[in-house]
C-alpha cells in the first residue's frame, strides 16, 4: 500500500475530491488536508511523515508546505497538479482533471 496525501487551501473541494476518487483504490491509502488555518482539516507534520507521495493543487501550496514543514519534507517530493480553485466538490471536470494529473505521475487505473 502507498500512502498519498492531497493538499489544497481549505480542504473543501479539490483535495477532498481527490481523496474520494482514490479512496477505494486497492493499492493506496489516501488523506486530504488544507494549508489554511481555516481548512476543514489542516495539514500537520504527522500527515507529511505518513505520506509517501504528496500532491498539491497549486505551486503556492508547495511553497507553504516547504515554509512551514521544511524538516518533515527533507526527503519528500511534492507533485504540483496545477488544478485551479474553480471547481465544486466531485464536479465531473474536476474528477477528470485530477485523475489525469495523478496518472501523469503514477500508474493507477
Amino acid at each position: 500500500m502507498t500512502n498519498m496525501l492531497f493538499v489544497c487551501s481549505r480542504n473543501q473541494w479539490r483535495s477532498p475530491t481527490a481523496e474520494k476518487i482514490w479512496r477505494t483504490h486497492p493499492t493506496v491509502r489516501v488523506r486530504s488536508a488544507g494549508t489554511s488555518p481555516r481548512a476543514r482539516r489542516t495539514v500537520t507534520a504527522k500527515d507529511l511523515h505518513w505520506a509517501e507521495i504528496l500532491f498539491v493543487m497549486e505551486n503556492k501550496h508547495k511553497a507553504q508546505l516547504k515554509t512551514r514543514f521544511a524538516a518533515a519534507l527533507q526527503h519528500k517530493e511534492i507533485h504540483v497538479l496545477d488544478v485551479p480553485d474553480e471547481y465544486a466538490l466531485m464536479e465531473p471536470s474536476l474528477v477528470e482533471l485530477i485523475q489525469q494529473s495523478v496518472s501523469d505521475y503514477l500508474d493507477l487505473v
